[in-house]
């Protein structure tokens, strides 16, 4: 266990140790505020402080964990070795940078609380970050000044055996739209076929001739390929259906069909389902529950996750809402346009209420990849290397690496050529040395 000796013990504190020492390093933490205790100790310890008590391993503080509500913080980002840090301690510390007060800013997503600008969604965007900012958003930094961290104990208790984790995959795919012609209803199909004559999409309404008349499967059913792939794979899928109603902006088929609800089944028999909850549910409470008594009727088992529509997070709402459904995690955190750790970290992570300084039950499983995202890379071969440098760095700290696919970008449209590879590729990582 590593005992660490501070001033003063707070939510902030604790929530943030736990993170770097426990979840990542796999050490239990404890804290002292009493000297004697600190000194009694005869294994893993450090101070976190204004002063060193002596030649322990002692990190220089920063106030923001010792702080409530927010305030506007001076961020100086700087060069330390192959990474980034911020929060810099000075010389009696032995890190150049406090890393716990600078991983609880990422962790708590602490600048989406501050003013910001907003995309036409309403969702804040990677280039309105800090580590978008300062070219340090495709690093696990949280992850990375833990191990570093590590090294400083490591150094100070040989004697200490230290727990190792191992690289991980979590296969996400989202199904905002099972089905691109099939089970539309006769309203929806006879209006898209009088839109693909009037906008010309003579090809278009071929296919939707041939997937409506039975010769040719519907371009977004990849399911048969997905389930197979499961079949094969050590990992186990997190299948996201989008089940709310039609509107503007969810255009999923309708859950009372029975084909729908049979396909939901049956992907449930091989992985693992969860909820995308529709765009009206990120802020209606009512409309979420009703949306989770449904999925959790189809599959018989209580929801565990959820994704929202579209990647938009309203912080606090969106989590407090899935908290009070006892909704246990959740996989919206990351942004559709970059590729990168939007809270700084490859490892899931407890959400933490700013408003309330409290610790939830909820866990956040940030994505570091996502399809449309890799959509900027010109060539199959760059969307490869991209993909591989992205994986290279969760490997390095041995972290989880969470990418969202589509069940659309397995289709065989040309703009998604060569994603059935990609997403194979993701798969075969965990087994490459």
């Amino acid at each position: 266990m590593l005992l660490v000796y501070t001033h003063k013990i707070t939510p902030r504190l604790r929530y943030t140790f736990k993170h770097l020492c426990t979840r990542i390093l796999g050490i239990p933490v404890s804290f002292t505020t009493i000297i004697e205790e600190f000194i009694a100790h005869d294994s893993l310890k450090m101070s976190y402080t204004r002063q060193p008590l002596g030649n322990e391993i002692f990190i220089k503080n920063h106030e923001l964990l010792f702080e409530q509500g927010l305030s506007d913080i001076d961020i100086n980002v700087q060069n330390w070795e192959y990474t980034k840090g911020f929060f810099s301690t000075g010389e009696k510390s032995a890190l150049p940078f406090d890393i716990f007060a600078a991983s609880f800013y990422l962790l708590s997503r602490y600048e989406e609380y501050l003013p910001h600008v907003k995309d036409s969604y309403g969702r804040f965007t990677a280039s309105e970050s800090l580590a978008f900012k300062h070219q340090f958003l495709k690093q696990p930094v949280v992850d990375i000044w833990a191990y570093k961290l590590k090294e400083l104990l490591e150094d100070k208790f040989e004697n200490f055996s230290f727990p190792n984790r191992v690289y991980n995959v979590q296969p996400v795919v989202d199904v905002p739209m099972a089905y691109y012609f099939r089970q539309k209803g006769l309203i929806r199909t006879i209006g898209g076929i009088f839109n693909d004559l009037f906008r010309l999409r003579l090809r278009r309404l071929y296919q939707r001739f041939l997937v409506l008349s039975g010769f040719k499967r519907d371009p977004y059913d990849t399911f048969k390929w997905i389930i197979n792939k499961q079949k094969h794979s050590q990992f186990k899928f997190l299948v996201f259906f989008l089940i709310g109603g039609y509107s503007t902006f969810d255009k999923n088929i309708n859950i009372n069909k029975k084909q729908f609800v049979s396909l939901i089944k049956s992907v449930a028999d091989y992985c693992n389902v969860g909820l995308k909850a529709s765009y009206f549910a990120l802020d209606d409470i009512a409309v979420l529950k009703k949306e989770k008594k449904k999925i959790e009727s189809i599959t018989n088992y209580e929801l565990q996750a959820t994704r929202h529509s579209f990647s938009k997070l309203n912080l606090p709402t969106s989590y407090r809402n899935l908290i009070e459904l006892e909704v246990n995690q959740d996989f919206t955190m990351g942004y559709i346009n970059e590729l990168g750790f939007r809270a700084g970290t490859c490892t899931p992570f407890l959400f933490y209420d700013l408003d309330y300084e409290v610790q939830t039950p909820l866990l956040i499983n940030s994505f570091h990849c996502i399809d449309a995202a890799l959509l900027k890379q010109q060539s199959l071969l760059d969307k490869k290397q991209e993909l591989q440098r992205l994986i290279h760095q969760v490997k390095l700290v041995n972290g989880t690496f969470t990418p969202i696919f589509h069940n659309y970008s397995f289709s065989d449209d040309a703009r998604w050529e060569g994603y059935r590879e990609l997403f194979t590729i993701i798969l075969d990582s965990a087994n490459e040395n």
